[in-house]
């Protein structure tokens, strides 16, 4: 079993640079591509109470049928917040990663360094070309 998980969107840079970033670190992840096996709805509050997120915060806007469910609308509880990300797991934000160290959503990809329980990378290039560097900060 894994020590790592990244609940991931092959789809998704961010993600993809995420995860790309782990392998990097010599970690092989669990890989949920949770748009074909989307979490449970006490997975997702699971997800939340470790990550300290209320969840709206886990919602994605772009490029999901938010704006067209009226998701901004205050009137919804979170039950059926949940109930709508059941039914359309593309409005979860994406990557989460759960480590040893802690979860989070890695919106900056390189916000995965601090959840890495290995020491200090050599530097690593997204897809893009650009160049991260990792300060060998971790969550303690």
């Amino acid at each position: 079993m894994s020590d790592v998980t990244i609940f991931h969107n092959p789809d998704c840079g961010t993600s993809r640079n995420t995860l790309a970033l782990i392998r990097h670190a010599g970690l092989e992840p669990l890989v949920v591509e949770y748009l074909k096996t989307p979490p449970s709805k006490e997975q997702v509050r699971q997800l939340l109470a470790e990550m300290k997120m209320p969840l709206r915060q886990l919602l994605r806007e772009k490029g999901t049928p938010y704006a067209e469910l009226g998701l901004a609308d205050p009137k919804w509880a979170d039950e059926q917040l949940l109930d709508f990300i059941q039914q359309h797991p593309l409005l979860m934000n994406r990557p989460v990663v759960r480590t040893s160290l802690g979860t989070k959503l890695c919106r900056p990809s390189e916000a995965v360094l601090e959840l890495l329980p290995v020491g200090k990378l050599t530097p690593f290039r997204k897809e893009d070309g650009e160049l991260v560097v990792d300060d060998g900060v971790r969550r303690a």
